[in-house]
């Protein structure tokens, strides 16, 4: 019975083997790394799942007319407010200007978000968040880009700034923007008188990494007890980013 059942072990390893070299991973040789092969191989299915919704939208959204933003900008501590104070719908995103997985969410909803924002549906507290620092070099490109999106609210050029830095984003293991190249940008969309040394002296570096460290100890912003971005909460309640629809069920309008 012992070599019955080693044969079926091997059958059913073999089949398994052959369903992960299908979908294009390479599996570990059975041993002492079994359960971490395992892990891993969940841990890449997870990460595939967390996307598609992303994906989904991107394609579905494709080709459209970008939409014009006509909504009034506040900003308190390292959160800007973007949309009317009253209205009916509060939506909360962290962000890192650096997250490849914040790019996709801007490309597939910020339109969407921007439609909503324009027409008092929602407003939408955007939380300055740096996660990512050691991801470039030299490192500190997350809180400074975080910072420098602060001084474009104060600036009254956050909405086209915050799209150019996610359009323009630069890539993980790489330079970020420099200090003086975020002021050139900021410049060239027509940022008010202070912009550049709001810039320069990254002056809310340190609430910014109070405020990421925050978010990251709140339970209600966590999956198994880990915080990532983005993170998107709908009236205080973290919502599914693999619905597509999530906007149009917070709004009504699904």
């Amino acid at each position: 019975m012992g070599g019955a059942s080693r044969s079926e072990k091997q059958r059913r390893q073999q089949a398994a083997n052959q369903r992960l070299a299908a979908a294009g991973i390479t599996p570990r040789k059975s041993g002492t790394g079994g359960n971490r092969s395992a892990l891993i191989v969940v841990g890449v299915v997870v990460a595939i799942a967390v996307v598609v919704g992303l994906v989904v939208a991107m394609t579905r959204g494709s080709g459209t007319a970008p939409v014009a933003a006509n909504y009034p900008v506040a900003v308190s501590g390292t959160v800007v407010t973007a949309g009317q104070a009253g209205a009916p719908v509060t939506v909360d995103v962290y962000e890192d200007y650096l997250c490849p997985q914040c790019e996709r969410f801007e490309n597939a909803y910020g339109d969407e978000i921007t439609a909503a924002l324009n027409e008092g549906k929602i407003k939408v507290n955007y939380h300055a968040t740096a996660i990512l620092d050691q991801r470039t070099s030299p490192p500190g490109y997350s809180t400074l880009s975080a910072n420098a999106g602060l001084c474009a609210a104060n600036a009254g050029i956050f909405p086209a700034f915050h799209k150019q830095l996610f359009d323009e984003q630069p890539s993980e293991g790489g330079a970020g923007f420099t200090a003086a190249e975020l002021v050139a940008k900021g410049n060239a969309l027509g940022a008010a008188p202070g912009f550049e040394q709001c810039v320069t002296t990254n002056g809310n570096a340190a609430a910014i990494a109070a405020a990421t460290e925050a978010a990251a100890r709140t339970p209600s912003l966590t999956t198994n007890g880990q915080f990532g971005t983005p993170t998107v909460a709908v009236g205080g309640q973290k919502i599914n980013l693999n619905d597509r629809d999530w906007l149009k069920n917070a709004t009504g309008q699904a």
